[in-house]
């Protein structure tokens, strides 16, 4: 019989398993981009201990490479086009001198501005711990970040998406750029080919353009297809009549170098191979979660090639975990990032049950005309509620419109029974400032009645939304028996 069990000399410690400093947050928030700094600073307000971890910039992709750095663009492009246009205001036309470099530092001007919202100091002096390293679950319960673990009472995943390149052949061969890196340039394109006909895509060819470069977009199916047809039609012919070659339908076969810096395109077309001669290409073809280096399995959290699969709650299949915005597979907006962090915001702080409701969330193109939207479109809502209304009024026909020389474009409603709301697509100038009171009628379930008797001051293009309401009845003047009211009540004076 062994009285004495045989000693083993314990293994030395893996250099993995040797942390500095081990931390036990409330709240451990992976991804310093809107959604992450959005709950971070929101939890840190409460008192509740927060930690954030970032390997790359603050603020993430809208404020460094997305919404800021190309609405800066746009707004650029947008004043060289009213120097273009003044003719029919009576103010004899110019042609801009575009000072490119300029142009650009105009840009990263902007970010510098808004940058500091989103700064490191900031958010430390609200009293989250920043850690600026990557992030990656060591199991389902621990984060590592650098030679810091993190054992976090829950975590939430907000590290975004990043640009999806094509496998298209020779594309590796030639330098390219993305939106990462388009805000980069110091020298304006002289023909920018851009891969992709989506949102991005069109808005940067939009504004190149309208800087002095020749642009031409390369689209395998519509450009724009995510929107209303009837409505993408109205801003694409805008864009081609500036001058953009926008190739719809066409697929890039191959890619190759063109002299020293030149590239050379080579597109299937439905009548053949074409071949297209630029100096630069900007890949704009979607979007990809930021996921690979997160150890995801060893989380036990789910995820596809569009996102981490999450719950209506945002939760994942690892009940601590919870992922926001475009990481999560969802509507790539920042405000749906937003959005994202105050429902899981209220289940984290208080327990309560949100649930997200994607038809509701309204989003825009920043084309010129713009796009915006919110709810289902005509096709969706026939599919969903059978048979609906549908109304429109132009800009053409208001008087601010007009008076702006801004009429290309119109309001178009979706509705249902009893007046009910069911989408709205509006194409046209501000049309990503008119949606927000058809958000409210949306979120609020306000119908037509209440939009026709809304008082807006005079004159204003959300007029529009007014006049296009008030034509849902218009219907009820012609009524026989609405008539035959009207002649009994005349009788008594």
């Amino acid at each position: 019989m062994r009285l004495f069990a045989s000693y083993r000399k314990p293994a030395p410690p893996r250099p993995e398993d040797v942390f500095s400093e081990t931390l036990t947050p409330d709240i451990c928030v992976i991804g310093a981009g809107s959604g992450g700094l959005s709950v971070a600073a929101a939890a840190a307000a409460f008192g509740v201990s927060v930690v954030l971890v970032e390997k790359a910039k603050m603020g993430g992709d809208c404020l460094n490479y997305g919404c800021v750095p190309s609405k800066a663009l746009i707004a650029a492009g947008k004043l060289a086009h009213a120097m273009r246009s003044a003719e029919e205001f009576g103010i004899k036309p110019v042609e801009p001198i575009i000072e490119f470099p300029a142009v650009m530092r105009h840009v990263r001007e902007v970010i510098a501005s808004i940058a500091p919202s989103d700064s490191v100091e900031r958010f430390t002096a609200l009293g989250v711990r920043i850690i600026k390293a990557e992030a990656r679950f060591r199991n389902k319960r621990t984060v590592v970040a650098g030679d810091i673990a993190i054992r976090a009472r829950r975590f939430v995943i907000a590290t975004g998406s990043s640009p999806l390149v094509p496998p298209v052949p020779g594309l590796d061969t030639v330098e390219f750029m993305t939106n990462e890196t388009v805000f980069d340039l110091e020298r304006k394109p002289g023909h920018l080919i851009v891969i992709g006909g989506g949102p991005i895509g069109v808005e940067l060819a939009q504004a190149f353009g309208r800087l002095g470069s020749r642009v031409t977009v390369i689209e395998a199916s519509a450009a724009l297809n995510a929107v209303d047809p009837e409505m993408s039609a109205i801003a694409l012919a805008a864009v081609r009549g500036e001058g953009v070659a926008v190739r719809e339908k066409t697929t890039v076969a191959r890619v190759e170098r063109r002299g020293k810096t030149g590239v050379r395109v080579f597109v299937e077309t439905p009548v053949g191979e074409v071949a297209i001669d630029g100096t630069h290409i900007l890949v704009a073809a979607g979007r990809r979660p930021n996921v690979e280096t997160l150890g995801l399995d060893k989380a036990h959290i789910d995820c596809t090639p569009k996102g981490i699969k999450v719950s209506a709650m945002l939760r994942t299949r690892n009940r601590r975990v919870y992922a926001i915005g475009d990481v999560a597979g969802s509507l790539q907006f920042t405000h749906v990032a937003n959005y994202h962090a105050s429902l899981v915001l209220r289940g984290l702080l208080f327990r309560l049950p949100a649930k997200q409701k994607p038809i509701g969330v309204p989003w825009a193109i920043f084309t010129d005309p713009e796009i915006a939207h919110i709810g289902l479109n005509e096709a969706g809502a026939a599919k969903a509620h059978g048979k609906v209304r549908i109304l429109r009024w132009p800009y053409a026909e208001n008087d601010r419109a007009q008076a702006e020389r801004k009429i290309k474009g119109h309001i178009k409603l979706v509705v249902g029974k009893k007046g009910k709301i069911l989408g709205v697509t509006i194409v046209g100038a501000g049309a990503s400032e008119m949606i927000n009171i058809w958000s409210l009628a949306w979120s609020k379930g306000l119908g037509l009645r209440d939009m026709a008797g809304i008082i807006a001051p005079y004159p204003t293009m959300t007029e529009i939304g007014k006049r296009a309401a008030i034509a849902y009845f218009a219907p009820s003047a012609r009524s026989s028996l609405v008539r035959g009211a009207l002649r009994v009540l005349r009788l008594f004076g």
